[in-house]
């Protein structure tokens, strides 16, 4: 078999390296010989300078072709070749990091059911972490409002006491009749009342005058006399009726407002038809029924009479407390001032009960319920990483000849492994984006229904979603270092 070469000598700005380009000849005789012989003849006078190396070269394969007259052209023109013609492969045209995502996508849409179910995992776990802290943080927000809604905005004021000599406590001041109206000028106070409770001396409170004594004896309620604002100044509430206002109050009416309990045990449920009460031999109309109490809830058990009234038919001496409702903030100030403005000249002789600083306490108990339901949520986490973990060592299993024929084309066991770890870091994130938007949903969902105001922690949001990434490159670990020790021979054959 005869070949016919062709060599073409290019300058380089270096200076020079002359490259032969082969080209299989025809099947010929001598006239094919003569026709290279010439164009290397014609091809001579357009060589230019050549290295040192390729030029001892030419002169070596000159002088054996001299000592060995059988020798072709062509078997010189192949002495005097290049020595390396393979092209040098950069460390750019290997498994690049666009080739990475694009089989890692692939790798994770390839199986759109078993994604679903991978990502499931993921996504209960996140979603649950979510709710639970969400829950946590608007439950203590719940709980906040409502202390800010009543405790926070309560003061009660009443006379400072001392024990005397036989033991018994002793109320050192008087708490003025016009108390309302004094603290009512203080900065921050809304709404005040005055409240004592009445010795009826033993009489019983019914509703009918019959007596009978078959009947079995029942629990007479309670009797407390209140000035008119009291019932606003303790956030309470009419159910039927009315409450009493100060034109009741000045003429020392017989009329009577009773608490919710207190009515279903004297039988009242409706007051358009004027029913009256009895409180010994003297009969009270009942004018309203009242609920919602927040502050003293004894008043839904008791009769309640005007003051005054209680001062006619009663002999009551002084009121008892005084409740007042401030604004939000205002608890410090009033509760320096109201002494002063009730007896300047002795504002010792009264005790302020103010609103209270949020308690460590409650810190406390707000903070295991969050370690509560924190618990909880990584718990569900867990479950949906070695949900992850299984599934992609799962498919390391299946994909085992797949994984063969990539080492055996050259990729390396690091290639590999960054693929899984990528694919299992992909679950998780859409897992962790997916579940963390369900949490927040769901959080702002039940709020809603429940009429709550919803509170999450955006960084919780945000974290949650990156969590999943976490999960998902924590539980492709293992099955990504299982795949990158697979030996191809091993896997091209089958095994395992």
């Amino acid at each position: 078999m005869t070949f016919s070469f062709k060599r073409m000598l290019r300058r380089r700005s270096a200076g020079t390296a002359a490259v032969d380009e082969a080209v299989p000849a025809p099947r010929g005789g001598s006239d094919s010989l003569n026709d290279d012989a010439a164009e290397l003849t014609a091809s001579a006078p357009r060589a230019v300078a050549m290295p040192a190396g390729a030029e001892s070269a030419a002169t070596e394969s000159s002088a054996a072709a001299s000592a060995h007259p059988a020798t072709t052209d062509k078997q010189v023109a192949a002495l005097s070749g290049p020595p390396n013609i393979v092209p040098v492969i950069h460390r750019t045209d290997r498994f690049s990091v666009q080739d990475l995502l694009v089989e890692a996508s692939y790798g994770v849409g390839a199986r759109p059911s078993r994604l679903v179910m991978t990502t499931l995992g993921t996504v209960l776990g996140i979603a649950s972490l979510v709710v639970t802290i969400g829950f946590a943080q608007t439950a203590a927000g719940q709980i906040s409002n409502q202390f800010d809604a009543v405790s926070a905005t309560q003061i009660m004021i009443e006379p400072a006491s001392t024990r005397n000599s036989s033991g018994t406590e002793q109320a050192t001041g008087r708490l003025p009749w016009d108390a309302p109206e004094r603290v009512d000028r203080l900065a921050g106070v809304e709404r005040a009342g005055l409240v004592a409770d009445v010795d009826v001396a033993g009489q019983a409170v019914t509703s009918v005058p019959v007596n009978d004594p078959s009947a079995a004896q029942t629990l007479s309620p309670a009797v407390i006399a209140a000035s008119s604002g009291l019932l606003a100044a303790v956030r309470g509430q009419v159910v039927t009726g009315r409450f009493f206002d100060a034109g009741h109050d000045e003429r020392g009416d017989r009329v009577a407002v009773l608490g919710e309990r207190a009515a279903e045990t004297l039988g009242v449920n409706r007051v358009d038809s004027q029913p009256s009460i009895l409180i010994g031999e003297v009969s009270y109309t009942v004018i309203g029924i009242i609920d919602g109490v927040e502050r003293r809830a004894n008043l839904l058990d008791a009769v309640i009479v005007p003051l005054n009234t209680a001062r006619v038919q009663f002999g009551l001496t002084a009121p008892a407390e005084l409740h007042v409702q401030i604004q939000v903030g205002a608890g410090t100030l009033v509760s320096r001032q109201a002494p002063i403005a009730l007896d300047p000249s002795a504002p010792e002789n009264f005790t302020v009960q103010a609103p209270a600083a949020a308690s460590s306490l409650q810190d406390n108990i707000q903070a295991d319920i969050n370690i509560v339901f924190l618990t909880l949520g990584i718990l569900a986490l867990l479950a949906g990483g070695l949900g992850i973990a299984n599934v992609t060592l799962l498919s390391v299993m299946e994909r085992v000849g797949e994984i063969g024929l990539r080492r055996a084309l050259g990729a390396t066991g690091r290639d590999i492994a960054r693929q899984f770890i990528v694919e299992s870091a992909v679950i998780g994130l859409l897992g962790g984006l997916i579940g963390s938007a369900l949490g927040v949903f769901a959080v702002v969902a039940v709020s809603l229904l429940q009429g709550w105001t919803p509170i999450l922690d955006p960084f919780v949001a945000i974290g949650a979603a990156l969590l999943g990434t976490v999960v998902g490159l924590a539980a492709g670990a293992y099955p990504a270092v299982r795949a990158s020790n697979i030996e191809p021979i091993t896997a091209l054959r089958g095994g395992t």
